[in-house]
């Protein structure tokens, strides 16, 4: 039972009840009110702690930005790389250490916008690697310009007028390139993102997760969510599960009654790198 004790009348916990994953230290974190950062720490928390792999194998690594704060929040081996080169510090480490289970967390623009050949180059050669990219639709640590995908006709600081550049989709982009799993979800979805975050540890080969979050003092506010509950609502209104969806239909339009299609939308299995590699040792040894 988490031990408590009473402030003004008000039972406060002492410990939270996964510190021994969190490095206490740095709370409280530095992220906006009704930023969707704290749901998505608290399903990685989670999940590692639910995982088969000791926690002295998981790694987490992240590039610049909001979402790659992230990793510095947790009491495990974590690397905070520069902008954009996530990836390739994650395929170094299990590359030299295949038993690690290394997991990239970052956002849409450090993964890609500044890092997009990265990750497809990753794809292509199906490193085994978790890569959770939560996209907010904008550069939202360096005061909200858009990006590659912000969706048409969204203001941001740099698109006053609204965007007229066509938006990245995603899973279509990530399950074109050859991904085995590809998946979207939100932060409202609690329960299926932790469950997702756990299938990904068990997938061999590179795993992809989208998770949409709000960004309320940039995204938000400018393109008539007024907080972050309001971007909830509108996940809670218009998102439809479906896993067998077109993907070349699933853009993002964050306007209502445009649907948020999420779900697990590719699950598969394929030869990986560290596979390949092996094999390729052992016939020229042989």
């Amino acid at each position: 039972m988490t031990e408590v004790e009473l402030v003004h009348g008000v039972e406060i916990s002492v410990k939270h009840p996964r510190d021994e994953l969190l490095r206490a230290d740095r709370l409280p974190h530095i992220w906006c009110p009704g930023c969707g950062l704290g749901i998505v720490t608290k399903c990685l928390v989670e999940a590692i702690r639910r995982s088969d792999v000791p926690l002295d194998r998981h790694v987490v690594v992240s590039g610049i930005g909001c979402t790659s704060r992230l990793p510095g929040y947790l009491n495990l081996d974590t690397y905070h790389t520069t902008h954009g080169r996530a990836i390739p510090f994650a395929t170094g480490l299990k590359i030299a250490n295949p038993d690690l289970e290394v997991t990239v967390v970052a956002g849409d623009g450090d993964l890609f916008n500044i890092g997009g050949n990265h990750l497809i180059h990753a794809i292509r050669r199906n490193v085994d690697l978790n890569v959770f990219c939560v996209n907010n639709f904008n550069y939202g640590m360096t005061g909200g310009q858009f990006g590659a995908t912000t969706p048409i006709g969204a203001r941001t600081a740099t698109t006053p007028y609204g965007n007229f550049e066509a938006p990245f989709n995603l899973p279509y982009i990530v399950a074109a390139a050859g991904a085995p799993f590809v998946a979207r979800w939100t932060t409202l979805h609690v329960r299926q993102l932790l469950r997702v975050m756990r299938r990904a540890f068990q997938i061999q080969g590179l795993a992809f997760v989208e998770i949409i979050s709000p960004c309320p003092p940039t995204f938000g506010e400018l393109n008539n969510f007024e907080d972050g509950y309001a971007m909830m609502e509108y996940f809670r209104n218009y998102s439809r599960v479906d896993d067998h969806a077109e993907l070349s239909t699933i853009g993002l339009s964050m306007k209502p009654p445009d649907p948020v299609v999420v779900g697990n939308f590719v699950d598969t299995r394929k030869p990986t790198y560290h596979e390949l590699e092996r094999e390729l040792i052992e016939r020229a040894r042989n």
